[in-house]
């Protein structure tokens, strides 16, 4: 599979990481570790975290059939396609010889989400919550390849 924007993968597995005392009750079952990163153009570095089965690699790896950090990475390393606040909305595109598909990633760029169910700890930040495959709930398995 070929990645149109620029693909940049950095591997990085974590352990579960347990709620600190006085955080929101759902950090118990969200894993903070970092599974990829990447910068964008603006510098701006952007974890994809583990997570659980709300937000996070735990998420879209089993719901939308994302299964690899580059497929991400590639959106992540454009530019900001739409900006709300702290919430960041990443365009990319996969293809695989003749078959294109739109990749949308989407970013919470702050210390805790919108709802304050997740923290991601002082001076980290959320990243990744969701990333599908545009116009469709679960991308085609040719996507990881």
């Amino acid at each position: 599979m070929k990645m149109i924007k620029k693909m940049v993968t950095a591997a990085a597995g974590a352990c579960p990481v347990a709620a600190p005392a006085g955080e929101a009750s759902a950090a118990a079952y969200w894993n903070k570790g970092v599974k990829c990163e990447q910068a964008d153009p603006e510098r701006q570095v952007v974890p994809t975290r583990n997570g659980n089965g709300d937000l996070g690699w735990n998420h879209f790896s089993g719901k939308h059939n994302i299964n690899k950090c580059r497929v991400v990475n590639a959106a992540l390393a454009g530019k900001v396609d739409k900006k709300s606040g702290v919430r960041l909305e990443y365009f990319g595109v996969a293809r695989n010889q003749t078959k294109l598909v739109n990749i949308v990633v989407i970013v919470q760029y702050a210390r805790r989400t919108t709802d304050g169910e997740y923290d991601a700890r002082k001076e980290k930040k959320i990243g990744v919550i969701p990333a599908s495959c545009k116009g469709t709930n679960e991308c085609q398995n040719w996507i990881d390849e």
